[in-house]
Protein backbone atom coordinates (compact mmCIF):
# COMPACT_ATOMS: atom_id res chain seq x y z
CA UNK A 1 0.00 0.00 0.00
CA UNK A 2 1.57 3.33 -1.13
CA UNK A 3 1.26 6.51 0.98
CA UNK A 4 -1.34 7.97 -1.22
CA UNK A 5 -3.95 4.69 -0.11
CA UNK A 6 -5.44 4.54 3.32
CA UNK A 7 -7.34 2.35 5.40
CA UNK A 8 -10.57 2.14 6.30
CA UNK A 9 -9.64 2.83 10.15
CA UNK A 10 -13.10 4.01 11.23
CA UNK A 11 -16.35 3.25 10.53
CA UNK A 12 -19.43 5.47 9.29
CA UNK A 13 -22.05 3.12 11.33
CA UNK A 14 -20.02 4.32 14.32
CA UNK A 15 -19.83 7.56 13.84
CA UNK A 16 -23.76 8.15 13.06
CA UNK A 17 -24.28 5.56 16.52
CA UNK A 18 -22.04 8.24 17.95
CA UNK A 19 -23.79 11.27 16.01
CA UNK A 20 -26.77 10.08 18.04
CA UNK A 21 -24.86 11.89 21.00
CA UNK A 22 -23.52 14.47 19.21
CA UNK A 23 -24.62 16.72 21.34
CA UNK A 24 -21.72 15.78 23.47
CA UNK A 25 -18.85 15.82 20.33
CA UNK A 26 -18.78 12.09 20.45
CA UNK A 27 -18.65 11.51 17.09
CA UNK A 28 -16.17 14.40 16.64
CA UNK A 29 -13.47 12.93 19.00
CA UNK A 30 -14.06 9.87 17.68
CA UNK A 31 -13.03 11.06 14.20
CA UNK A 32 -9.81 12.55 15.68
CA UNK A 33 -11.12 16.56 15.84
CA UNK A 34 -10.92 16.69 19.48
CA UNK A 35 -11.11 20.32 19.85
CA UNK A 36 -14.31 20.98 18.19
CA UNK A 37 -15.41 17.85 20.73
CA UNK A 38 -14.32 19.99 23.23
CA UNK A 39 -16.76 22.76 21.72
CA UNK A 40 -19.42 20.56 20.60
CA UNK A 41 -19.71 19.25 24.58
CA UNK A 42 -19.74 22.72 26.09
CA UNK A 43 -22.04 24.32 23.84
CA UNK A 44 -24.22 21.11 23.49
CA UNK A 45 -23.27 20.79 19.40
CA UNK A 46 -23.31 24.22 18.81
CA UNK A 47 -26.61 24.48 20.53
CA UNK A 48 -28.45 21.78 18.46
CA UNK A 49 -26.98 23.63 14.98
CA UNK A 50 -23.65 21.86 14.94
CA UNK A 51 -24.67 18.50 15.54
CA UNK A 52 -27.79 18.59 13.22
CA UNK A 53 -24.73 19.82 10.67
CA UNK A 54 -22.39 17.15 11.37
CA UNK A 55 -25.09 14.65 10.02
CA UNK A 56 -24.50 15.28 6.79
CA UNK A 57 -20.31 16.07 7.26
CA UNK A 58 -19.55 12.25 8.85
CA UNK A 59 -18.48 10.55 5.60
CA UNK A 60 -15.97 13.60 4.97
CA UNK A 61 -14.83 13.24 8.79
CA UNK A 62 -14.90 9.53 7.88
CA UNK A 63 -12.64 9.95 4.96
CA UNK A 64 -9.91 12.61 6.80
CA UNK A 65 -10.18 10.20 9.83
CA UNK A 66 -9.20 7.41 7.16
CA UNK A 67 -6.30 8.67 5.62
CA UNK A 68 -5.00 10.26 8.91
CA UNK A 69 -5.00 7.14 10.96
CA UNK A 70 -2.99 3.93 10.85
CA UNK A 71 -4.95 0.75 10.16
CA UNK A 72 -3.81 -2.61 12.18
CA UNK A 73 -4.29 -5.05 14.50
CA UNK A 74 -6.05 -2.54 17.29
CA UNK A 75 -9.64 -1.37 15.71
CA UNK A 76 -10.12 2.06 16.72
CA UNK A 77 -14.29 1.40 16.78
CA UNK A 78 -13.65 -1.52 19.45
CA UNK A 79 -11.25 1.32 21.31
CA UNK A 80 -13.64 3.65 21.33
CA UNK A 81 -16.49 1.74 22.72
CA UNK A 82 -14.40 0.61 25.59
CA UNK A 83 -12.93 4.27 26.43
CA UNK A 84 -16.85 5.56 26.15
CA UNK A 85 -18.13 2.64 28.60
CA UNK A 86 -15.41 1.47 30.69
CA UNK A 87 -13.01 3.71 30.67
CA UNK A 88 -12.99 4.18 34.10
CA UNK A 89 -11.60 0.41 34.62
CA UNK A 90 -8.85 1.27 31.85
CA UNK A 91 -9.85 -1.44 29.80
CA UNK A 92 -9.33 0.29 26.15
CA UNK A 93 -6.08 1.04 27.71
CA UNK A 94 -5.74 -3.56 28.25
CA UNK A 95 -7.04 -3.49 24.73
CA UNK A 96 -4.31 -1.68 23.23
CA UNK A 97 -1.37 -3.74 25.48
CA UNK A 98 -0.78 -1.04 27.81
CA UNK A 99 -1.26 -3.54 31.28
CA UNK A 100 0.30 -1.23 33.54
CA UNK A 101 -1.62 2.15 32.77
CA UNK A 102 -4.81 -0.35 32.31
CA UNK A 103 -4.39 -1.30 36.24
CA UNK A 104 -3.54 2.08 37.38
CA UNK A 105 -6.66 3.60 35.64
CA UNK A 106 -8.32 -0.11 37.30
CA UNK A 107 -7.06 1.59 40.82
CA UNK A 108 -7.72 4.96 40.38
CA UNK A 109 -10.97 5.11 38.98
CA UNK A 110 -9.59 6.44 35.11
CA UNK A 111 -6.97 8.65 37.15
CA UNK A 112 -9.28 10.45 38.76
CA UNK A 113 -10.90 11.06 35.53
CA UNK A 114 -8.17 13.14 33.97
CA UNK A 115 -6.49 10.10 32.40
CA UNK A 116 -9.79 9.73 30.40
CA UNK A 117 -10.25 13.25 29.85
CA UNK A 118 -6.73 12.65 28.20
CA UNK A 119 -7.44 9.98 26.35
CA UNK A 120 -10.83 11.10 24.87
CA UNK A 121 -7.87 13.64 23.18
CA UNK A 122 -5.13 11.31 22.46
CA UNK A 123 -6.94 7.51 21.95
CA UNK A 124 -6.74 8.09 18.11
CA UNK A 125 -3.23 8.77 17.97
CA UNK A 126 -2.53 6.01 20.70
CA UNK A 127 -4.42 3.35 17.97
CA UNK A 128 -2.25 4.82 15.54
CA UNK A 129 0.92 4.37 16.97
CA UNK A 130 0.10 1.24 18.37
CA UNK A 131 -0.59 0.10 14.38
CA UNK A 132 2.46 1.37 13.15
CA UNK A 133 4.73 0.02 15.44
CA UNK A 134 2.95 -3.38 14.83
CA UNK A 135 3.79 -3.40 10.81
Amino acid sequence: MNSYQSYDTHSKVMGYLLWILGFTGAHRFYYGKPVTGTIWFFTLGLLGIGWIIDLFLIPAMDRQADIRFHGGQTNYSVAWVLLTFLGLFGVHRMYMGKWITGVIYLLTGGLFLVGILYDFWTLNDQVSLENAQRR
